[in-house]
């Protein structure tokens, strides 16, 4: 009785379900979902049964799935099968043997909970499961919280089994007299998991006997050191991370004497998109001139004068927006309104979004466009030329905001680059008497 008594606490301690909750459990025939039918029986939980014939295995499938109704007939538990043709998912979805196998059960798990009322989906994981988790991700350099090993809960799926050892369920199993089938497929090495189980730790243990208890006891110890880990994470986001509508700035200085600068960048951009890997590089942009940078599959890092600046990437974009009259014109930035006005007074409007231009000097069609390498204009004030590039970064504009400024032309000379500043050559001088106005609204 005793494993059935911490089967109750660990389900208390960790707040998993409780007597009045609709369980399905996930029932291979197996040590380990028999044990946990047998405890659920034990413990009076109200449940039903789910099992998987998967068809990899023949006449034994078969079996197996007979075998588990059998049983939910003798204790008149709900029982619920289904086949699948998993070879074939496999190879549609070009997915592995395993892999299909998961994404079939959960899938159908979740149909069977909804339909049919129940609160929870139970598996058996167990110590020996979260063991081989933990060294499988170590082995794959998963960082701290691949350390953990096996969740006892990810929303409705709950694992209650996670306290005990696979020797501690065989051990339930024979004094409750409860039989089990055998899946001869466990015992083959062919899958990492099964290498480990039937390999690796046996060699282990020769070496270090304790090696199982020691690893168990050190998931708890991980489990402790990664939520204060979590917390300094969010610490570090709170006083690093500074968001501008679609960006995030980060101040390099102060991501360089935070107390491990890569771990901290890895942690604060991982959700980005960015891998470990990438780190390094990254890590180079704060030696780096500003406009370098690196890209993930969605956003990408900018050196920026003191910041690292993530922003989303944006699609390199040729669009011209052709203007033959005045009326609004919607483009990736915003609007742009044109009016033809008569001048009555001369009051130039002084805000950067709005230009009054000398209609004399205007000639329909507009284009209104992304600015590029090369274009210069004559900025109001000024009588010589100047690259719009050189005048971009004179007004200390970040690369992003670089990439956001539109110029209006005609007659392939640029008149305005809208929301900074018109060209010299259109003002409005004392011999105007009609003006063509155009105003920027941002999106």
């Amino acid at each position: 009785m005793e494993l059935l008594n911490r089967f109750i606490e660990n389900i208390h301690k960790h707040y998993l379900f409780t007597k009045k909750d609709r369980l399905l459990l996930a029932v291979s025939g197996g040590v380990d979902s028999m044990a946990l039918t047998g405890l659920c029986k034990k413990a009076g939980f109200d449940f039903g049964i789910a099992h998987c014939n998967f068809q990899l295995r023949g006449t034994a499938s078969d079996a197996d799935e007979a075998f588990v109704k059998a049983w939910a007939g003798k204790w008149a538990v709900p029982f619920y099968s289904i086949r699948f043709n998993t070879g074939s998912f496999a190879a549609e979805n070009r997915l592995s043997v395993q892999e299909a196998a998961r994404v079939l059960r959960y899938e159908w798990f979740e149909e069977l909970r909804s339909r049919n009322g129940f609160d929870y989906i139970l598996t058996a994981h167990h110590a020996n499961d979260t063991i081989e988790t933990l060294l499988m991700n170590f082995f794959r350099g998963t960082g701290m919280n691949g350390l953990t090993g096996i969740k006892e809960q990810n929303g409705v799926i709950v694992r209650p089994l996670l306290f005990a050892k696979r020797t501690e369920l065989e051990a339930f199993l024979e004094q409750e007299g409860l039989s089990f089938v055998q899946d001869e497929s466990n015992l083959k090495n062919d899958y990492t998991r099964n290498f480990i189980r039937n390999e690796l730790l046996p060699q282990i243990a020769r070496v270090y006997p304790e090696v199982e208890q020691n690893l168990i006891a050190n998931i708890d110890r991980f489990k402790e050191a990664t939520r204060l880990y979590q917390r300094s994470v969010e610490q570090y986001k709170k006083k690093l991370l500074l968001v501008k509508g679609a960006e995030i700035h980060l101040p390099v200085l102060l991501l360089l004497k935070s107390a491990a600068p890569s771990t901290v960048l890895f942690e604060l951009i991982k959700e980005y998109g960015f891998s470990a890997a990438q780190v390094p590089e990254i890590m180079r942009l704060t030696e780096s001139g500003s406009g370098h940078y690196i890209v993930s599959a969605t956003h990408r890092v900018i050196r920026d004068r003191r910041h690292l600046i993530l922003a989303p990437l944006q699609a390199v974009e040729n669009a011209r927006v052709l203007i033959e009259q005045p009326g609004r014109f919607p483009f990736k930035e915003g609007v742009l309104a044109v009016k033809q006005l008569q001048l009555e007074d001369h009051r130039i409007p002084t805000d950067p979004g709005t230009a009054w231009l000398d209609a004399a000097e205007i000639r329909f069609p507009l284009i209104l466009r992304p600015w590029k390498t090369g274009d210069y204009f004559y900025p109001l004030g000024m009588t010589k030329k100047k690259k719009i590039s050189r005048f971009l970064i004179d007004k200390k504009l970040s690369l992003i905001q670089k990439e956001a400024v539109w110029v209006v032309e005609t007659d392939r000379k640029i008149i305005w680059v809208a929301g900074q500043r018109m060209d010299n050559r259109f003002k409005v001088t004392e011999r105007t008497k009609q003006i063509i106005e155009l105003r920027f609204l941002k999106s």
